[in-house]
């Protein structure tokens, strides 16, 4: 199983998409909203990041929403 790591903000629509779509692929994730949790914000600006959606799949980074991509990660 995939550890899926979704990093978020309240306002942001291709995130709310992209935890929709893992969800609907029924994949499990541990959200971290940067908006709220200045430790995420921490972590995501660590890794060089400022913007949302980041999604960590197996220690691999996705800037944004991008389907083909996640797919080909979890190999769905």
């Amino acid at each position: 199983m995939e550890k899926v790591i979704v990093y978020t903000s309240s306002t942001c629509p291709y995130c709310t998409m992209a935890k929709d779509y893992l969800t609907e692929k029924e994949v499990s994730y541990e959200e971290k909203n940067v908006q709220l949790d200045k430790d995420a914000r921490a972590e995501l600006m660590a890794k060089g990041y400022t913007g949302v959606p980041v999604i960590v799949i197996d220690n691999e980074e996705i800037v944004g929403f991008d389907k083909a991509r996640i797919d080909s990660l979890l190999n769905k």
